[in-house]
């Protein structure tokens, strides 16, 4: 209850800082509002407004966030088998997968304490989010320059301080890493919205490389990251019974 009020509430406040940006992005108050009742994942939104900001087509930029928003379906996919929610209460749930609920709810032992945090980090953050981000389209004015605020910021680093901790193998590590070089590199020649989508040719690009230099398979892999939690859970039990 407290790690997910504590995700919720951190996470909610930056959505302020979404209001401002696009507002500034020249999105009025009622679409603005829209986007974060509707869609509610915060990188695909930052990357919307702010493609749109860049001078990028509407299509590009909804293709951009639409992609970075895929993810939220493989995070609902591991749920399902985690959460096994009731039929009826499925459609509000799925649109509360995003990377916060999932994280909260994938560091749970078991299904009861699962389904809490799942349900309290949605609900706080949703409310907060959608709060905070009229409250950021209404006073973005009164901020004047918001680029000296840095405020498009937020959203970015929010959602690298929840990747961060996920990048604890080479082959990890070297998806996000050859990300970074393609975005930096599309970004002076192509238009605003298509490197988000060059950089999703990391991951093919690092597992075929991976594949072929004969790197742990998969299940291999996945015995190590077994292996791993084991040997955790086992030190947590010794500790417990100190």
């Amino acid at each position: 209850m407290r790690d997910a009020l504590g995700v919720g509430v951190a996470v909610g406040l930056s959505g302020f800082a979404f209001g401002v940006t696009s507002a500034d992005a020249g999105l009025d108050v009622l679409q603005t509002c829209a986007l974060s009742l509707f869609v509610f994942t915060g990188a695909s939104q930052f990357a919307l407004v702010s493609a749109v900001a860049a001078g990028g087509t509407p299509l590009t930029a909804a293709a951009g966030a639409f992609f970075l928003g895929v993810r939220n379906a493989f995070y609902g996919m591991r749920l399902s088998g985690i959460l096994r929610l009731p039929r009826a209460v499925r459609p509000l749930a799925a649109h509360w997968v995003i990377d916060e609920t999932a994280a909260v709810a994938f560091a749970q032992r078991d299904r009861r304490s699962a389904r809490l945090g799942f349900t309290v980090t949605g609900a706080t953050l949703f409310v907060l989010w959608n709060l905070t981000t009229l409250v950021g389209a209404l006073g973005a004015s009164a901020l004047g320059d918001t680029d000296a605020w840095g405020l498009d910021a937020a959203g970015p680093a929010v959602f690298l301080a929840l990747l961060a901790p996920k990048l604890q193998h080479g082959t990890e590590r070297a998806v996000a890493a050859l990300g970074v070089l393609l975005v930096l590199a599309c970004v002076p020649v192509l238009p605003a919205g298509v490197p988000v989508l060059v950089a999703a040719l990391a991951a093919p690009l690092v597992l075929a490389v991976h594949g072929r230099t004969g790197g742990p398979s998969a299940e291999t892999q996945a015995r190590e990251i077994g292996a791993e939690k084991a040997d955790a859970e086992t030190a947590e039990i010794g500790e417990g019974t100190r």
